[in-house]
C-alpha cells in the first residue's frame, strides 16, 4: 500500500522570503492560501499582469510586494521558496529548474512531479493549526477532512492551550518529570467521549 512520505512543518513565513510567478487566478489562490496562515508572510508576486483581487492583498498586507515583469532568473536570489504558477509551461519548469540548482524549495501549481511541497489544507483555532495532506492526490479530501475538523474542534480550545501554557511554566523538576506530568493532564483528550 502506498504511504504519505511527506515531512510536515510550520513555516514562520514573516521571517522567510518567498517568490511566486504568476498573477492570475491560481496566483491568487496560493497567495491568500499563504495570506491565511501567515498574514505577515514576506512575499514577491513577479507577473505581467495581476488579477485584481491579488492588488486588493497588496493593498492590504504590507509584506506583499507586487513586481510588473516577466520571471528573471535573478529573482531567486536571497529567496527561502518559491511557487510558479503562470499558464506557460515552460515558464514554470524553467522556474523549476532554477530553483533546484539553487537548493530552494518550490512548488510548480498542478505539477506534482515538479513540487518540493505541496499546500495542504490547513485548520486553525487560535494557537491550534492542524495540517492536511492527501499526498497530492485528492485536494478535495484534505478540503472536506479540513471542513470536518473546523467543525468539531471547539472554539475555545485555544483558551484550553492557554490555560496548559501557564500551567506548564509552573511544574518544577527535570524535563521528564514535567513531560510525565503533562501527559497525565492532556491525556483525558484523547479519552474524551464525543
Amino acid at each position: 500500500m502506498e504511504q504519505n512520505e511527506l515531512y510536515p512543518i510550520f513555516l514562520k513565513l514573516h521571517n522567510l522570503n518567498v517568490l511566486i510567478v504568476g498573477g492570475g487566478n491560481v496566483g491568487l489562490e496560493k497567495l491568500s492560501f499563504l495570506l491565511k496562515s501567515s498574514p505577515n508572510a514576506n512575499v514577491e508576486v513577479v507577473a505581467k499582469e495581476f488579477h485584481l483581487e491579488i492588488k486588493v492583498l497588496a493593498e492590504k498586507h504590507p509584506s506583499i510586494t507586487l513586481t510588473r515583469s516577466k520571471f528573471k532568473k535573478k529573482m531567486l536570489k536571497k529567496r527561502h521558496m518559491v511557487i510558479a504558477c503562470t499558464d506557460d509551461l515552460k515558464v514554470n519548469k524553467k522556474v523549476y529548474d532554477l530553483a533546484r540548482k539553487r537548493y530552494l524549495i518550490c512548488n510548480i501549481a498542478d505539477t506534482p512531479d515538479l513540487c518540493d511541497y505541496y499546500l495542504g489544507g490547513i485548520v486553525t483555532k487560535g494557537n491550534v493549526k492542524i495540517a492536511i495532506s492527501t499526498n497530492g492526490k485528492s485536494p478535495t479530501t484534505a478540503k472536506r477532512l479540513r471542513e470536518f475538523f473546523e467543525e468539531v474542534i471547539p472554539e475555545d480550545i485555544n483558551q484550553m492551550v492557554e490555560n496548559l501554557n501557564e500551567y506548564r511554566k509552573t511544574l518544577k523538576g527535570n524535563f521528564e518529570e514535567k513531560v510525565k506530568r503533562m501527559n497525565e493532564i492532556t491525556d483525558s483528550l484523547k479519552n474524551k467521549e464525543l
